[in-house]
């Protein structure tokens, strides 16, 4: 007999693997080019925040708090436009969010244009990290309404839990593995190619990259996804 074939990850699964790809290229320019500071995973900048209240040299608090709050600014933007596309096209909301998310990694690639590593001046490095910043928020709280499990696009501590907790070796059973280290695999691959980008052409280049990933993969995948409304 026969065995029945895997099923097929639908396009959304698709399209939050290259997102958080994304993540990666995203990060690699804010850790390796604005000065150790996180613009997609905020736990990292919790962290670096209380390494600057003990006064640890090289962390200032500013940046830490500039994300932060940009962050849950681009956050709560997102919650109200979920709220009302409640009951309309899965497809016009993903792409209303992709527009957003393109046009501000777009913007800080622009404003990055010429900035040197390690520039000293803020004004332009905090502008990155406040766009970035809520571009990140504004995805988050979008993810997080699609509900897609271990595809959160921005955090892996819960995936690779996964991947050990419900192990053979644990006595489990496995359950999206393959979701799993794609995940994994695509946050490593972004962080890998923004830093190299970095490298070679400068803050402009992930950003731009990162914007035009967002875009061109969410419009693949509202061509192929089955209809559907949004629920909350």
């Amino acid at each position: 007999m026969a065995t029945k074939p895997p099923p097929a990850t639908p396009p959304l699964a698709w399209l939050l693997l290259m997102l958080s790809a994304t993540t990666g290229l995203v990060d690699a320019a804010s850790i390796l080019g604005l000065g150790k500071v996180f613009t997609a995973n905020m736990t990292g900048n919790i962290v670096f925040l209380g390494f600057a209240a003990a006064g640890a040299p090289g962390f200032t608090w500013q940046p830490y708090v500039v994300a932060l709050l940009t962050f849950m600014a681009g956050a709560l933007v997102a919650g109200r436009l979920a709220v009302s596309q409640n009951g309309k096209p899965l497809r016009g909301w993903l792409i209303r969010s992709a527009l957003v998310e393109t046009a501000l990694l777009w913007i800080a690639a622009g404003v990055a244009l010429g900035l040197e590593l390690g520039s000293p001046d803020p004004a332009r490095v905090f502008a990155i990290i406040a766009l970035t910043a809520i571009a990140m928020g504004f995805r988050n709280a979008t993810i997080r309404q699609l509900k897609v499990p271990d595809l959160t696009t921005t955090v892996l501590t819960l995936t690779i839990t996964g991947i050990a907790a419900d192990s053979a070796l644990a006595g489990g059973t496995n359950p999206n593995w393959i979701r799993r280290f794609g995940a994994v695999a695509a946050i490593f691959a972004g962080a890998t190619i923004g830093a190299l980008l970095i490298s070679r052409f400068g803050l402009t280049a992930p950003l731009a990259l990162a914007g035009a990933a967002v875009l061109i993969g969410t419009l693949i995948c509202v061509r192929h996804e089955t209809p559907q409304s949004t629920t909350h």
